[in-house]
């Protein structure tokens, strides 16, 4: 993974937010909310929480007692999340899921939404999940399967690297649609310290957005996509962002366009 994939600064947390959010988050974070508002816990850990969309999800469940503690490597992110708000008070807290700065045994339950694939040392970062979990505690995750099952992100990744045939950006099918092996899932949880066999579910949803410009501003815009084009030339980023959404356009139609998205969750207990 390039150094530049786990660099949400600048302008990206805005457009992540406003843009990628709505576009392919929000269906998993409610699905992940749901999913740990049938557990019986009282203290979460959130890591790569990003701009907050399953914090708020969590926050805003009708049964939820429990106490949040929300972390990511990138401050501003979390800065975005905060101005953002929650339902309810959650503590904000930087922190990198490879060395958290937590106790043992403190959490009822690790949460991570698309987070693991950002990893550069999985089998460490799960081993940290695993350590701060109480015994018995979940660790609750998703990660975008292949790039192919996740139409937009596919096509904009191909338009983009017409514009650069001789080294197209790669980042979104490298970095987010690069960990959906699910034997290598379960590789990496046993590398971790996890010893019991993880359910896994695989879920496929909708993308939607009222036309194919959103999209396309979206991936180009609002992730490290953005330094990858702005690395080769950063004059480019504007027609990079036309580029994907004329190829949107012309698999989707120029109005409100919907694609397939696709995604595993995972839950292991410890």
């Amino acid at each position: 993974m390039a150094e530049h994939d786990k660099v949400f600064a600048g302008s990206i947390p805005k457009f992540y937010d406003k843009y990628l959010v709505p576009l392919i988050f929000e269906p998993y974070a409610k699905d992940l909310a749901q999913r740990l508002g049938a557990m019986n816990v009282s203290r979460v850990l959130e890591i790569a929480a990003g701009t907050g969309v399953v914090t708020r999800a969590m926050a805003g469940l009708p049964n939820g007692a429990f106490s949040i503690v929300a972390t990511d490597l990138n401050q501003a992110m979390l800065d975005e999340a905060a101005a953002i708000g929650t339902a309810r008070p959650v503590q904000w807290q930087q922190a990198d899921a490879m060395a958290l700065p937590f106790s043992n045994d403190e959490f009822d339950a690790v949460v991570c939404q698309f987070g693991a694939m950002f990893f550069p040392d999985k089998g460490k970062a799960f081993s940290e999940a695993r350590r701060v979990l109480k015994p018995g505690g979940v660790f609750l995750f998703n990660v975008w399967d292949r790039i192919s099952e996740n139409e937009f992100a596919d096509v904009v990744t191909t338009a983009v690297g017409t514009l650069f045939p001789e080294d197209p950006p790669r980042f979104l099918a490298r970095t987010p649609h690069g960990h959906h092996d699910l034997e290598a899932i379960r590789k990496d949880l046993v590398a971790g310290g996890f010893t019991k066999t993880p359910r896994i579910v695989t879920v496929a949803a909708r993308s939607r957005a009222p036309s194919p410009h959103e999209p396309s501003l979206a991936y180009c815009q609002g992730t490290p996509l953005r330094n990858e084009i702005e690395a080769r030339d950063k004059t480019r980023l504007a027609e990079a962002t036309d580029a994907g959404a004329a190829a949107i356009a012309r698999r989707f139609g120029t109005g409100a366009v919907d694609g397939k998205i696709q995604a595993h969750v995972i839950a292991v207990e410890k």
